[in-house]
């Protein structure tokens, strides 16, 4: 449910109640600007968060290598193709 601030502050208990049910928005001039969500949905985003604070960059490709096993994913490299470098050319043309 929609709550304006003067809504929010009048009916607190009611919000309170209501947010059992589902998260209950507080507007400001229609502009979010708060939520207030059970404790149960609370302490999950609070451990989610909490795990994804935690992850290190290696422990990332972990789980995305794990991830590739499990769905049988290969990543294809196409094979190395030389190119022109022009700092390599210029170098060739300046003398000692």
């Amino acid at each position: 449910m929609r709550w304006s601030v003067a809504q929010a502050k009048q009916k607190f208990s009611e919000m309170i109640r209501a947010s059992q049910e589902e998260p209950q928005l507080i507007f400001n001039r229609d502009r979010l600007v708060g939520a207030v969500i059970d404790a149960e949905t609370y302490e999950a985003f609070q451990s989610w968060r909490a795990q994804q604070q935690g992850l290190t960059l290696a422990e990332a490709f972990d789980d995305l290598r794990q991830l590739c096993i499990e769905v049988d994913y290969t990543l294809s490299i196409p094979s190395r193709q030389d190119r022109a470098n022009a700092f390599a050319e210029g170098l060739d043309d300046v003398s000692v």
